[in-house]
């Protein structure tokens, strides 16, 4: 299969060109915007498909309005989400858009150091975090990724490391001793009243594991970083659920629920990558690989496959992008295979490709929720091996 080919037939003018009707301020989201789009086309033609044109013209518009180098600035929005781009345009070793490559580094850099120190303040007045301080999405983890892969000897790089170190320790609220990653705001959908503590891969502790993880594989090692690593594998491991088919984690619990120590939830969510358990195992996969634990390994991989065995689970699964729909879920267990010590979880992404192949295309063109992300993911089920721009570190699963 030709995931160029099926791209005309399936995803047509959505990721065909910009819709000069977009609202500017979208363009330098990876997420929704034209950024995340053009992601896509590099991988299409870095594959041997296509020309750099759609490439220049969806970055055009994603660099329309400018680009923000503000504080609110993460790895799917502003600098570092356009530097993420164009780094992927240069995997295949050709100097590609570096004048402005360079200066987005430096922008990325210097909003790293930033948010670490205002990061590191509120750590010394005692006070819980927003996610949106670390996770992957919005946080300091997110902006970790760019720079481990994109400039991995840089003191930015070993400060955001330094960082989740510090956000591994323990915190007191009310008396009460709490993970250090513990909010003190609600999650998305649902009251918590005292705030809570998040397991997702997009806003919970599973970024922030898998990037100290993939980290101290690649070389990139802080004084405490084995010991946070150990501290947050326990934790899930504390939390960890039993049930008829195999373990699970809730997506997030209240102060209630740890004063307790147990969930309210009585079974799995949707196994999504951003909150479920493929998330969620396949962190827990790389602190294993990363610290040489086989045991907690096929562990982890177990669980993965026991949820992919679950029809009643999968069956939670109604879209079709990366975020918390099929793509997301076949890309997480395709790169969870290529690592796995056990045997089923290759049988279980083909499954999955079968899936993804027979999907309609989604109705928006973005990257985590839309048609770029699904075309991404197809592209890896047709040819069956690593993106060659490396798109899907912004997953934090590769």
């Amino acid at each position: 299969m030709n995931p160029a080919n099926v791209l005309e037939t399936r995803y047509g003018p959505r990721l065909d060109c910009p819709d000069a009707a977009q609202d500017p301020a979208l363009g330098q989201s990876l997420a929704k915007g034209p950024a995340g789009v053009a992601l896509w086309h590099v991988e299409n033609v870095l594959a041997g498909h296509g020309t750099w044109a759609p490439v220049r013209a969806w970055l055009s518009a994603a660099t329309r309005a400018g680009l923000s180098a503000a504080d609110s600035g993460c790895l799917f929005y502003g600098a570092p989400a356009v530097a993420f781009v164009l780094h992927a345009a240069g995997a295949d070793g050709h100097d590609r858009f570096r004048p402005a490559r360079d200066r987005l580094d430096q922008a990325t850099a210097a909003l790293a150091h930033r948010r670490v120190e205002a990061a590191h303040a509120r750590i010394r007045r005692g006070e819980p975090p927003a996610f949106a301080e670390y996770d992957l999405l919005h946080g300091l983890a997110g902006i970790g990724v760019h720079l481990l892969h994109h400039m991995p000897g840089s003191d930015a790089l070993a400060a955001v490391l330094g960082y989740l170190v510090a956000l591994a320790a323990p915190l007191e609220v009310d008396g009460q001793e709490l993970p250090g990653w513990w909010c003190a705001h609600d999650p998305h959908r649902l009251h918590t009243p005292g705030g809570h503590a998040n397991f997702g891969m997009a806003h919970g502790i599973s970024g922030p594991l898998a990037l100290l993880s993939q980290a101290r594989l690649r070389g990139a090692v802080v004084d405490g970083q084995s010991e946070a690593i150990a501290t947050i594998t326990v934790w899930l491991e504390q939390w960890q659920q039993h049930g008829e088919h195999g373990p699970w984690w809730p997506e997030w619990i209240t102060r209630e629920e740890a004063a307790t120590g147990r969930p309210h939830a009585t079974g799995p969510g949707r196994p999504s990558w951003c909150y479920g358990t493929p998330g969620v195992a396949r962190a827990r996969q790389l602190a294993a690989i990363a610290t040489v634990d086989s045991a907690r390994q096929e562990a982890a991989e177990n669980a993965l496959t026991a949820c992919l065995a679950d029809e009643v689970q999968l069956a939670r699964i109604t879209d079709r992008g990366l975020c918390h729909g099929t793509a997301g879920l076949f890309q997480t267990v395709w790169r969870a295979a290529r690592d796995a010590r056990t045997p089923h979880l290759d049988a279980a992404a083909r499954r999955l490709a079968d899936t993804l192949v027979g999907r309609h295309a989604e109705p928006e063109s973005g990257l985590l929720e839309g048609a770029a992300g699904q075309a991404l993911a197809l592209a890896t089920a047709a040819r069956d091996r690593p993106p060659v721009s490396g798109w899907d570190a912004c997953l934090l699963i590769d």
